[in-house]
Formats: C-alpha cells, sequence, structure tokens
C-alpha cells in the first residue's frame, strides 16, 4: 500500500461525517449532552449533530460512554434518555484515571506526568494536594502514599495488588 491514504477523495461533508473517529464521536456526544436543558434521547442527540450520524451509531456511542460510566442513562418509556455523569472537568478527570489505570507502572506515568506540568499547574497540583491531606487528617494518622492510599479510597488496581 506504499503508506498512501485511501480516504476521502473529497467526498461530500456526509462521507467525511462517517469517518470520524470514535473518540471523536464520543467528544461530540458528550458536547451536545452538555449543551442539554435535561436528560435526552438518542435522537435528540442525533439531531443536534446535525442528522449526518445514524440513530443507531448514536445509540452506538452513548452505550460505549455508559460502559465508560461518561453517562447516566434512565428509563422513559420504550426509550433511554441519557445525561452527562458529570461535567467536563470531571470527565477529563475520568479519562485521566483510565489511562493511569491502564499502565503497568503507575510510578513511572506520575512521576513522567508531574515533571511535565508548568509551575503554575504544579502550584495548584500542591495546593489540592494538601488541602486533601488538610481534610484527610482528622480521619487518618499518616498521611498517604502511593501504596498506602487515604483511607476511603479505592483504586482499581488494589485487587491485582492484594489489596
Amino acid at each position: 500500500m506504499g503508506g498512501k491514504s485511501f480516504g476521502n477523495f473529497g467526498g461530500s461533508g456526509r462521507e467525511r461525517a462517517r469517518r470520524r473517529g470514535q473518540g471523536q464521536l464520543e467528544a461530540q456526544v458528550l458536547a451536545a449532552l452538555h449543551r442539554s436543558p435535561g436528560p435526552a434521547t438518542a435522537a435528540w442527540v442525533q439531531e443536534r449533530l446535525g442528522g449526518d450520524l445514524a440513530y443507531t451509531t448514536v445509540m452506538t456511542i452513548l452505550s460505549r460512554l455508559h460502559a465508560k460510566q461518561a453517562v447516566t442513562r434512565e428509563r422513559s418509556g420504550r426509550a433511554y434518555v441519557w445525561t452527562p455523569a458529570a461535567d467536563e472537568a470531571g470527565l477529563a478527570a475520568l479519562r485521566m484515571r483510565r489511562v493511569l489505570d491502564g499502565e503497568p507502572d503507575r510510578d513511572a506515568v506520575l512521576t513522567s506526568f508531574v515533571s511535565a506540568l508548568s509551575a503554575h499547574d504544579e502550584q495548584l497540583l500542591r495546593t489540592l494536594l494538601d488541602r486533601d491531606a488538610a481534610a484527610g487528617a482528622g480521619t487518618a494518622g499518616a498521611p498517604a502514599t502511593a501504596e498506602d492510599p487515604a483511607p476511603g479510597r479505592h483504586h482499581p488496581s488494589d485487587e491485582a495488588r492484594g489489596g
């Protein structure tokens, strides 16, 4: 194939829409849900995305987002209504935790992340960690470490480590 792209050859907008990546579609669906005045149906989301996606595609994306706990759903008659599980910042934090959970060397990932922070972001992170430690100081005798998470903090990898 020689690295040549057999992509869109100047097709219509509808053809380009079909070629969007899953992550891009998920982001667009979430953005539509965030603009909704309340729980929304898949048809409402489809309409807000310009109608160039099939209803089944919108349902697939919503189902994937539900599996990732990024949206919640509730029965409304024969259909579901969908709601974002968190605000934009909460969803970004969820994605960050998922990436971290998928890495075998958490220490290396966190070290790399922290070392790449700007001075402002590093200070903000320190402030947030200090505030969190102070809030937990009333219930815990010693500060938490990477090997000893704060009380009430459960991490999915704890079972893998035997914790």
